[in-house]
């Protein structure tokens, strides 16, 4: 999508060869139309499969989830990060690191949300170690429900997430695949076609 990636460039601060911030467009100040515009791109990757549910996780992942939501015409869930005491029912639930807040959380979903008759379509704004999805992915296969793909806004390709969820079948695709990054330079990965299916 190269109209996330000129966003990135432009925009993106590289405080490190493995920390990107784009809080000023994705994720702290959002660009709605932006946003619309990455799960319209979601809608048309994943428009031809039965997709029941988007499936993200608290809070970064939300925007894009509801885009891509609305491109597919079905609702969206997203994991919780702390069980609240409106969350009395009972849950499917697994434990996810997060490597920017160097904390492990107990994410969670309802279960009278996400069951056997879903076919779920994981949404996220990174892929990188690939903790966040594998959590959601263990939440989808808790529910009985059949996981779809996974859609990510951005990827950092040189990082292990991908390996990791290809090595389980999962088909990903990633609005903006980065190949390597230092402060003032960042290189995509310019491969064609960006699905891949194990």
């Amino acid at each position: 999508m190269k109209l996330l990636q000129e966003r990135i460039r432009q925009e993106g601060l590289i405080l490190s060869d493995t920390v990107l911030k784009v809080d000023s467009f994705l994720n702290h100040q959002v660009d709605t139309q932006l946003a619309l515009e990455i799960g319209n791109e979601f809608g048309r990757i994943f428009g031809d499969k039965p997709i029941t549910k988007v499936l993200t996780i608290e809070a970064s992942g939300i925007q894009f989830a509801m885009a891509a939501g609305i491109a597919l015409g079905v609702p969206f869930v997203y994991a919780k990060k702390k069980k609240a005491v409106t969350l009395a029912e009972n849950v499917f639930s697994a434990p996810v690191h997060s490597f920017t807040r160097q904390e492990t959380y107990q994410v969670s979903v309802s279960q009278k949300y996400l069951g056997p008759n879903d076919r779920v379509l994981i949404v996220d704004d990174f892929l990188a170690t690939g903790a966040a999805l594998v959590g959601l992915v263990d939440i989808v296969k808790e529910a009985g429900a059949e996981l779809v793909g996974v859609g990510c806004v951005i990827e950092k390709s040189f990082q292990e997430g991908r390996g990791l969820l290809e090595a389980r079948g999962i088909e990903v695709h990633s609005l903006a695949r980065i190949a390597s990054m230092s402060p003032g330079v960042v290189n995509f990965v310019e491969d064609s076609p960006l699905i891949q299916k194990v």
